[in-house]
């Protein structure tokens, strides 16, 4: 009789467990159409998100590619005097440096003010492609936590108007079981927000390692200018 008592609570246990089980699909569905529309518009973030992530680290990774000799190559072509055959080199390689670098070429006889001050503002070009939709990235990183968050709390105030319009006669348990199922935005905005956050950063450190590949190329042509004939 004690071991069909037993067997009997272990199995009641055991159902009472898979009734509290809930998969996150469950969560989405069971937070009525707010919750579902909050975690659409999260699903839309994260995909813009991871978008965008992918094509600036494969543009990036794109103009971080150069010969190692480049520069040594054009140092040959203008100490030669071969000024087109430079620009031909230039225009082969597709890099942020190589425009740079037939950016000053093209300005080659003129002040060295004026050759610097070309670079610097088609530098300032490519930095701006190398930055493309970046701020977009760092938006999501912030609004996708606090659109989560909204969420929840629409959650509560519905929870809560379920109770008060109950006359106070409502369920813990279905009241607890709406405000679990609220937090689901919150945790689906804080993912997408942590997500969004690392690939922004991840994207500036690619950058700034560009950048400073272009200003150190820069600097070595303006030298190469400067050198003694």
């Amino acid at each position: 009789m004690v071991l069909f008592q037993e067997a009997t609570q272990e199995v009641a246990e055991e159902a009472l467990s898979e009734e509290k089980t809930l998969s996150v699909i469950d969560l989405i569905a069971n937070g009525g159409t707010g919750s579902v529309v909050i975690i659409a518009i999260l699903f839309v973030l994260l995909f813009v998100a991871l978008y965008i992530y992918f094509e600036r680290i494969f543009a990036i990774k794109a103009a971080s590619k150069i010969d190692k000799n480049f520069m040594n190559q054009i140092r040959d072509h203008v100490s030669n005097g071969k000024l087109e055959a430079a620009k031909i080199l230039c225009a082969q390689t597709d890099s942020p440096v190589a425009r740079l670098t037939e950016k000053g070429i093209s300005r080659i006889g003129k002040p060295l003010d004026d050759i610097n001050k070309a670079i610097e503002n088609a530098g300032t070009l490519e930095v701006y492609k190398l930055e493309k939709n970046v701020s977009i990235l760092a938006t999501v990183a912030g609004a996708a936590p606090m659109i989560g968050f909204l969420g929840t709390v629409i959650g509560m105030i519905i929870a809560f108007h379920q109770m008060a319009t109950s006359g106070g006669q409502a369920e813990m348990g279905q009241l607890a079981g709406g405000i679990y199922t609220a937090m689901t935005t919150t945790v689906g905005g804080l993912i997408v927000g942590i997500i969004a956050y690392i690939g922004y950063n991840h994207v500036v450190v690619r950058t700034d390692k560009v950048v400073h590949n272009m200003e150190a190329n820069a600097v070595q042509f303006l030298d190469l200018l400067n050198e003694p004939v």
